[in-house]
């Protein structure tokens, strides 16, 4: 089919996409976006924010089948793009994804029950101090991989339902994780041992019983822990653990992060949402998409660093001013 034909299957695929995962090149010049049909499209952000910048601009400079299920988490290493999905983890490399796209560098499975089991894979973090990646998601585990050998080396075992999200502690060496169960726990990294289970839902100023106990979005920032979900949004002193702030963001949140001093969320409707830390709504920013799944700051790039959110859309909102939308990066 020529470059200009109408594709009525691919039209309708589009229509029905959903953009689950994001991650920003090591340079910061690329956006890696994966969606619903297992595909990752690199889009080129250097040219979409130049003079010249066009509509073809925004479109991916290569689209490829990465998974046979949706691309459920991306991550970015020094070189390499890892993607997840049904119960695997690929690698391909940054410099030949955007010359030719699809040929992955290694895959591995985590070492699940039974060989039937493929449960998804839908967080992922790196652990730099040893080199190593937690995975976690539908078999309710976290597991540790070593990235040099390829190994699997631990495997954290506690929570009892579904885990969402993932996050670091690094100035203590502790992981935490965050479930359908309502519990965030948090790990030792030396021993694998669990170090507190922090069941969110039962503090009463957090707890909001209609949309469930489950935790789906978890950042850490030295002693604090920002989190929500089926609970409200709120922020933890995790020396004390409790909640100092709750914020009124409506909604279940699906991914937050600290910016500077503001708390910026996404979940349940087309809006990022700005807190001030001391729990004030500060604003909320319209966004394309009706609902929020994935947001990325690109911090390592000063000319590209921009603010990026994607969700029930094959359009990725792109904010170089975090007040407003500057433009979208369209599936094709």
């Amino acid at each position: 089919m020529g470059p200009n034909e109408f594709d009525p299957q691919r039209s309708l695929q589009v229509l029905h996409m959903t953009v689950f995962s994001q991650s920003f090149s090591p340079c910061g010049k690329f956006l890696a976006a994966g969606n619903n049909y297992g595909e990752i499209g690199v889009f080129s952000l250097s040219a979409a924010l130049g003079p010249e910048a066009t509509e073809d601009s925004k479109t991916p400079i290569v689209t490829f089948k990465a998974h046979d299920g949706p691309v459920y988490s991306l991550l970015s290493t020094d070189s390499q793009l890892l993607s997840a999905g049904n119960g695997e983890v690929r690698a391909w490399n940054w410099a030949e994804l955007v010359e030719e796209g699809d040929k992955a560098v290694w895959s591995r499975k985590p070492q699940y029950k039974t060989s039937l089991e493929v449960p998804e894979i839908n967080a992922m973090i790196i652990n730099t101090k040893d080199n190593s990646l937690l995975m976690a998601g539908g078999d309710n585990k976290i597991h540790v991989m070593d990235l040099e050998s390829g190994d699997f080396k631990m495997v954290l075992e506690g929570h009892s339902d579904y885990i969402h999200c993932l996050a670091l502690r690094d100035s203590a060496g502790e992981c935490l994780s965050g479930s359908e169960d309502g519990a965030v726990r948090i790990w030792d990294f030396r021993t694998g041992r669990q170090v507190h289970s922090i069941e969110v839902f039962k503090y009463q100023e957090c707890s909001r019983p209609q949309y469930g106990k489950y935790i789906s979005c978890l950042t850490t920032d030295s002693d604090w822990m920002l989190c929500g979900g089926g609970p409200s949004l709120s922020l933890w002193h995790l020396r004390s653990v409790t909640p100092t702030t709750v914020y009124p963001v409506p909604g279940c949140q699906r991914e937050a992060c600290f910016h500077q001093d503001l708390v910026l969320s996404v979940g349940d409707g087309p809006f990022v949402s700005h807190c001030h830390l001391s729990g004030d709504v500060k604003a909320r920013i319209p966004c394309t998409p009706p609902s929020l799944y994935s947001m990325r700051l690109n911090y390592s790039s000063q000319e590209h660093r921009v603010l990026s959110v994607a969700g029930s859309s094959g359009k990725i909102d792109i904010f170089t001013n975090f007040g407003y939308r500057a433009f979208s990066l369209t599936f094709t």
